[in-house]
């Protein structure tokens, strides 16, 4: 059956003796209501003269909240326009169509402005746009109005003028010239036909000049391999939906592997359709994404990740090179590796291993299996950076070579291992001019810093994959003093006219048999592109090489980028560091995973305490080089491959960060020769860290039956009563399905429309999206790590992450039952806890259920909440005195409180607490107050903007056309929201789906919000 398995949130839930556990399951408010701070004045009660509404205003909440909670809210005055700008309609949103490319992350996107303002990120669903924002492309709207940005540029350390900036590049650059020096332009990956062609004009007219590419997160080892054997430095571009078995090796391709962007092709294929879906192998040793919806996982080092590539490899191509793979996993690999074979051009094999040798393998398996999903037509263009031409550059900064640099879209200073040679170097460099958004680590070491635009202040163009062609358009002008790159290139160049000209005239040559305002509506041109014909390359060599691959002696550390952080770009983003991870639902850190294993022979540990909080040990980690790490966090990780340990890039900056974001330690100086792997030694150093971690708050009271997962072959072979089994109640002494037991009378709900948000757990990949899409869309304010600690987070949407071991229920009681003596016993709950060493994962997304018999309703006392006729719970604000009843009967535990005043309050210095930084803010969603309950609306807002178009439009509203922030966010197709009235529209075939429940089905509050059952293809 589909409940019969064991699930747990956390490791603490494991130990049978843990009073925590218990006590947090049944404690709703983990910390003591204050309550005889202000009603200990007995005098004052007893004289007190209130009714009752202002009794509640008092008796609801703490003292923190209760003073202001009986106030009225601050009044703005607003100002109409006097000469209204013919394109702006107040209160109707303008959206615009542009396509970005950052060096790291990449999307086709809708721009939402309001008055001027972008204030959201949408995905771009025109025929072409096959690229969705991920949540660092969601949450970089709001790092347009960052207050830490570089607002003019500087010389020498001091504000200067554009015009003395240009002069003093072009005299270096002339001095340069005469002198025979070097003229090197350090850039990240472009993507930019037309960035890439000034270049190469640049430097015809000055022929001692060079573009070096520098990726901070470095694929050069796969860029090598393809231009081995295709000739053109690229990568493939994988297509995940016409493979039905994947094997993955070492490569989170759900995560940031080569770029991410796969997780729609691969969810297609994840979700049962005629009885079949994909199969998913999964070979690696950070839990990852993509190890969490793996169908098998196995955890493994690189060294072993290696010897197994060169296993498979021999059984796909008919190979006998020598393998030292231990037995426990030779066997699943071979399985792994016959299925592959048998699946042929339907199988498709994907590795992470940063090794030439290793891509080489994966490039001749999947030409022997003709894998569909292995294309070299459409090539990614989003990676090209070179690890020898970095390391030859900062060779010839050292030796005085290097007379001007100019670098953009990169920061060596902080990401390069080997910074204090970049830095060296830099002040052997006669002028250096930094192009950034900020002033960060390397802009304050350079003779110019140059402030360039946000990408939605400026114009550009981009080639994510060869054979199509993006616009970047400005969606507001320019907030600062900036300059693009390119201009300045221009005017160096002697290249008269602006940018955008530049790439209007290199446009017509790329989009014939389109127009350039065609192209600048749609946001994208769709080409063709030529498949690209393999040369002669040893792959027997290869293979050779990499079997001659040994475990290191030392631990293994796996560095790679968390799902909210990434490269590091955007550490000021407070929305990302507030974003809690995936996997150890962290957010304000990043830390040292470390396998249970492992930890218990280092004596460290993590440890829930009597607030909900997470507390761990620390660590030191040390290189062979003897570079240290000290006071590193220890998160003891279930499914982290014994003797590896992982950390997370794109922390510890320091420069141009408000004081809270400055967090975490860089791992950027343990990544030697750009090598994701290196061998390190771990000691227990002393303290105890404290972790914003949501994992062990807000859960559902230890309630069974909130996954429901079943195999392929259940799915296949029995009813769905028995997978998807119906909860029962007694009524009149007899068995009835719960759901048919009201306590209430229903509405009729035939007519009109009524809502209802689909989430399939097969396609949910846990990437986040949706969670920052909501935190844009509803103005969540962010809180900072003390106050998540405390269990105060505001996010509406959250992410739930289960672990379920292979054990049932019934067999935990039954082998608990049979336990003999204490030393059965010690040995019996020993094996159940080891579920954690490898367990399988669930994603979960849960919101507001919007129940159409809500319990939160029926409590609260001032009828601050209500149901509409719709399905929408609604909220009103201004009617909440903050009793928190609503909460205490939430058994979704959906719901937030308002502690403080998050907006204009100095104690919360995030983007609220700054003019430019509430531009982002959605002028259609209220701004809540202390002591005021919120949750979940089912973006209201967005339904009924969508009616009065509708309306305006004189028609129906089309099916697809209802969204919400997160279902628009969505880009496996995971969410789905609709009205169920409208029997054609989707969200109404999926709530007929034999797969369909709802959440807590027998609490019987009737959601408005239905899962899918997880199907699992062991």
């Amino acid at each position: 059956m589909s409940s019969n398995k064991k699930y747990w949130k956390s490791v603490e839930e494991l130990d049978k003796n843990s009073s925590i556990v218990e006590a947090l399951r049944n404690n709703e408010f983990v910390e003591e209501i204050p309550t005889e701070e202000f009603l200990g004045n007995g005098d004052a009660l007893a004289s007190s003269s209130t009714s009752r509404r202002d009794f509640l205003k008092y008796v609801g909440f703490s003292t923190a909240a209760v003073t202001l909670a009986a106030c009225e809210g601050p009044v703005h005055k607003s100002i109409p326009y006097v000469l209204q700008p013919e394109q702006i309609i107040p209160g109707v949103a303008d959206y615009y169509a542009t396509t970005v490319f950052d060096g790291f992350d990449f999307a086709n996107l809708l721009v939402k402005t309001r008055e001027g303002r972008p204030i959201k990120i949408d995905n771009n669903t025109i025929s072409g746009a096959k690229f969705s924002a991920n949540a660092r492309i969601h949450a970089s709207i709001l790092s347009l109005y960052d207050s830490m940005r570089l607002k003019e540029p500087k010389l020498e350390g001091k504000n200067s003028s554009w015009s003395a900036v240009d002069l003093k590049i072009k005299s270096s650059i002339a001095e340069a010239n005469a002198k025979g020096g070097q003229v090197v332009l350090l850039t990240n990956t472009l993507a930019s036909p037309s960035t890439e062609k000034l270049i190469a004009e640049f430097i015809a007219k000055n022929p001692n000049a060079k573009h070096v590419v520098y990726d901070a997160v470095s694929s050069s080892s796969a860029l090598d391999a393809f231009e081995t054997v295709y000739g053109e430095r690229a990568l493939v571009n994988y297509d995940f939906s016409k493979a039905s078995l994947i094997v993955s090796v070492g490569a989170d391709f759900l995560g940031d592997w080569q770029g991410g962007g796969y997780d729609s092709g691969y969810a297609q294929g994840r979700i049962p359709k005629s009885g079949k879906m994909s199969r998913h192998f999964q070979l690696e040793a950070n839990m990852t994404l993509s190890g969490a919806a793996a169908d098998k996982r196995l955890p493994m080092s690189t060294a072993n990740q290696k010897q197994a590539l060169v296993l498979i490899y021999n059984i796909v191509t008919g190979s006998s090179v020598a393998v030292n793979l231990d037995a426990q996993f030779k066997a699943e690999v071979t399985k792994a590796a016959q299925q592959l074979k048998a699946a042929g051009s339907k199988g498709v094999l994907v590795s992470g291993i940063q090794d030439k040798n290793a891509q080489l393998l994966v490039l001749a398996i999947n030409q022997v299996l003709a894998s569909e999903a292995f294309t070299t037509s459409e090539t990614r263009q989003i990676r090209k950076g070179s690890d020898a031409k970095v390391a030859q550059l900062i060779k010839d900064m050292n030796a005085g070579s290097v007379h001007t640099l100019l670098m953009s879209g990169v920061n060596p200073v902080y990401t390069l291992a080997e910074s204090e040679s970049f830095v060296s170097g830099l002040k052997k460099v006669k002028t250096s001019v930094d192009f950034s958004l900020k002033e960060d680590e390397t802009a304050l070491l350079s003779t110019i810093a140059a402030p360039v635009p946000h990408y939605l202040e400026a114009w550009n163009d981009v080639s994510i994959t060869k054979g199509t062609y993006g616009l970047t358009q400005p969606t507001i002008r320019p907030i600062f003093d900036t300059k693009q790159f390119q201009d300045v290139l221009l005017s160096v160049t002697g290249i008269s006219g602006t940018f955008y000209d530049y790439i209007k005239a290199n446009a017509s040559g790329i989009i014939a048999g389109s127009s350039w305002n065609k192209v600048l509506h749609d946001g994208i041109f769709v080409g063709s592109a030529t498949a690209l014909s393999a040369g002669s390359v040893d792959y027997s060599a290869a293979a050779n090489a990499v079997s001659q691959s040994k475990a290191l002696s030392d631990f293994e550390l796996v560095l790679y980028t968390k799902t909210g952080m990434g490269d590091g770009q955007q550490a000021n983003n407070p929305w990302l560091q507030e974003f809690p991870d995936p996997i150890t639902r962290v957010s304000w850190d990043n830390y040292v995973t470390v396998s249970n294993a492992d930890a218990k022979k280092l004596q460290m540990s993590n440890e829930i305490v009597a607030n909900g909080g997470l507390n761990g040990s620390y660590a030191t980690i040390t290189t062979a080089d003897g570079i240290k790490l000290e006071n590193v966090p220890v998160i003891v990780q279930p499914g982290q491959a014994v003797g590896t340990i992982g950390l997370a890039l794109g922390y510890g900056r320091k420069a141009a960060l408000k004081e809270e974001m400055i967090v975490g330690l860089n791992a950027y100086s343990l990544y030697k020769g750009f090598n994701d792997i290196q061998s390190v030694k771990l000691e227990k150093a002393k303290g105890e860290h404290e972790f914003a971690c949501v994992q062990g708050q807000k859960t559902l009271m230890g309630r069974g039956d909130i996954i429901k997962e079943t195999s392929l072959e259940i799915f296949n072979t029995k009813d769905a009563k028995f997978w998807n089994e119906q909860p029962m109640v007694s009524l009149d002494h007899n068995e009835v399905a719960a759901i048919t037991v009201d306590l209430w009378d229903s509405f009729d709900r035939s007519t009109g429309h009524h809502f209802n948000l689909s989430i399939d757990l097969n396609a949910c990949t846990g990437c986040g999206a949706c969670v920052i899409a909501c935190h844009a869309e509803n103005n969540v304010p962010v809180v900072g790590k003390a106050e998540v600690r405390r269990s105060r987070d505001m996010h509406w949407l959250r992410i739930d992450r289960y672990y379920s071991s292979e054990s049932t229920f019934a067999g935990d009681n039954e082998r608990k039952e049979n336990i003999a003596g204490l030393s059965s016993s010690l040995s019996t709950f020993n094996e159940m806890e080891k579920a954690g060493d490898n367990p399988q994962v669930s994603f979960q997304p849960v919101m507001c259920q919007h129940c159409n018999h809500a319990p939160c309703e029926t409590v609260c006392p001032v009828a601050a909440t209500s149901h509409g006729r719709e399905g929408q719970n609604h909220m009103a604000y201004n009617r909440c005195v903050g009793t928190r009843y609503c909460a205490n009967n939430c058994p979704y535990k959906v719901r937030r409180f308002n502690w403080f005043l998050y907006n204009k309050n100095s104690e919360f210095d995030y983007h609220m607490n700054d003019d430019l930084g509430r531009m982002v803010l959605n002028p259609d969603v209220n701004v809540r107050s202390r002591g005021v309950m919120e949750k979940c609306s089912m973006c209201i807002q967005m339904t009924q903007a969508t009616k009065l178009k509708a309306k305006n439009e004189g028609r129906p509203v089309a099916d697809g056309e209802f969204q919400t922030a997160c279902s628009n966010a969505c880009s496996s197709g995971a969410m789905i929201f609709g009205d169920v009235n409208d029997a054609e529209s989707k969200v109404a075939k999926l709530a007929a789906d034999d797969r369909m429940y709802h959440l807590l089905e027998h609490v019987g509050t009737k959601p408005n919000v239905i899962y899918h059952v997880k199907v699992r293809n062991t």
